[in-house]
């Protein structure tokens, strides 16, 4: 009976380790997404072009901004980036989803 705890209270703990293991992994993933997209923060959208090519969709904005949308996908995990440029051709902002 003690073994049978013991093993129970094991396998609990190497579940929680593991699932810290990974939110560690994802958290530094994510961080390094964003700062690699925060990069071109400013910068005009032919430097945005030479990295990630013409974009897969073109928005519109109501304040007259464009959203240029990066679609790509890893292991059937669709990623999406968006840049949000101004009328000067500027990236003034992004987004990443399921990114990693």
């Amino acid at each position: 009976m003690k073994k049978l705890s013991f093993l129970g209270l094991f396998l609990i703990l190497f579940t929680l380790m593991s699932c810290k293991t990974v939110t560690t992994k994802v958290n530094e993933t994510v961080s390094e997404e964003e700062k690699k997209l925060s990069s071109f923060l400013n910068k005009s959208v032919e430097e945005l072009k030479i990295e990630f090519g013409e974009p897969d969709l073109i928005e519109t904005t109501t304040k007259l901004n464009k959203n240029f949308i990066y679609f790509n996908s890893k292991l059937k995990i669709k990623c999406e980036r968006r840049f949000e440029i101004n009328p000067k051709n500027i990236v003034v902002g992004f987004t990443s989803k399921n990114c990693f």
